[in-house]
């Protein structure tokens, strides 16, 4: 029997109806008091944000055609080059079983026509800025931190995003603050991040259409970001998707370039983000301490790993992504688990070159299997306080029963 509840596959801070109504508060401000930032620029989403990152970097470097990324990343990344041409994306394998870019190809794709690294914060996780930095630094080119589901992560005590040239948090759906989609741009450069605000000016007209859809969209988020209304809005969608076979759409990565409107952070969403701020750093403590006991629940089954902080960083935890010992056992784990209401997912689908709409803004780069099989190993496991612990055991009984098999 289906439940009639879906756990949400991230743990994003729910909204109360006072935020809602909330009529003071000033959301960028806010922001800088609470992560130690300089004040930032608000965009309209993650992805405008990175956009207006690269056009500013565009005009300090001229002639830098080549934007070096994650081969394992969100398609919006990528995506977000259609609109700063002439710029192509050139994908990097990652280390082994690991969201960081692997060095030595790094270093052989880096040249004076890069433009920027992005470094990616995937999952949460705080990922090595510090080695990208120093190979990207030697040609002259940026590093830009893609933080969008790590706000509140620390690396070295301070916030994400501030050791790199330029940085960026979503506030997306179900990324721990929301504006019903958000951006937050910023620079440590005190001159890099006053030409950041002047973009965001400039390219960002405000757009009536869009706040009426986003603020009803947040409403919408406010009633139904929940175990029953979830079952409704999300899990229906995923279990059709899933029938037709269409994976992509089950997980969200069906975009185009037709789906990122450039537009301003209308001033009621800023209220009721600066309202509802002030809770998130309970919230995100509380996924911390209840992440790191089921993390060592999972990294105890055999050939199991959990996507672990090292020491001196201090991730988010919106969920546990999950690397099972080989490919066959992470699609047992799905087959089982994908459909059960329990918020088991898979964060990205492929790699950017298998994504058809990603493939006309690629340049060709190094060999990805790292990267590919990164993909084709790992899961997602719900951080939300709504998956109880008593759920959880029901997926370590799943995972543990898949990973005792033989061969």
């Amino acid at each position: 029997m289906t439940r009639r509840w879906e756990i949400p596959p991230t743990a994003g801070l729910p909204l109360r109806w006072r935020d809602l109504l909330n009529l003071s508060g000033d959301l960028a401000p806010a922001l800088a008091r609470q992560f130690s930032l300089p004040l930032p620029a608000l965009t309209c989403s993650g992805t405008a944000a990175l956009i207006i990152a690269l056009r500013v970097l565009q005009q300090r470097m001229p002639g830098r055609t080549r934007l070096i990324v994650p081969a394992y990343t969100c398609p919006l990344v990528a995506l977000a080059a259609h609109y700063c041409p002439p710029l192509r994306v050139v994908p990097c394998d990652l280390q082994p079983d690991s969201i960081d870019l692997d060095e030595r190809q790094l270093a052989q794709l880096c040249d004076e026509s890069t433009l920027a690294v992005v470094v990616t914060h995937l999952a949460g996780r705080v990922a090595d800025v510090d080695a990208a930095k120093r190979i990207a630094g030697a040609v002259g080119a940026a590093i830009i931190e893609d933080a969008a589901q790590a706000m509140g992560a620390l690396d070295d005590g301070r916030s994400v995003g501030l050791k790199g040239d330029v940085g960026f948090f979503s506030m997306a759906l179900g990324k721990g603050l929301t504006t019903a989609e958000g951006g937050v741009l910023f620079s440590r450069d005190p001159v890099l991040h006053q030409a950041l605000h002047r973009h965001c000016r400039q390219d960002l007209p405000f757009s009536l259409r869009w706040e009426l859809q986003r603020s009803a969209e947040l409403w919408g988020y406010a009633l139904l970001y929940q175990p029953r209304g979830l079952h409704y809005v999300y899990g229906n969608a995923l279990r059709k998707a899933l029938a037709n076979g269409d994976e992509v759409a089950a997980v969200g990565d069906d975009f185009s370039v037709y789906d990122i409107p450039l537009h301003r952070l209308g001033g009621y969403r800023q209220k009721v983000g600066a309202a509802a701020l002030a809770r998130l750093p309970d919230h995100l403590q509380q996924g911390r301490v209840r992440a790191l006991r089921r993390a060592a629940r999972l990294n105890a089954l055999p050939g199991v790993t959990v996507i672990m902080d090292r020491p001196g960083q201090q991730g988010t935890w919106p969920f546990l992504m999950v690397v099972m010992p080989s490919a066959d056992t992470r699609d047992a784990a799905m087959a089982r688990l994908w459909t059960s209401g329990l918020g088991v997912t898979r964060l990205f689908i492929h790699t950017l070159p298998g994504y058809a709409e990603v493939l006309p803004l690629l340049q060709p780069g190094g060999d990805i299997t790292r990267a590919q099989a990164f993909a084709a190993r790992t899961l997602s496991i719900s951080n939300s306080h709504w998956l109880s612990d008593a759920l959880f055991e029901q997926i370590v009984d799943q995972l543990k029963v898949i990973v005792a098999r033989p061969d």
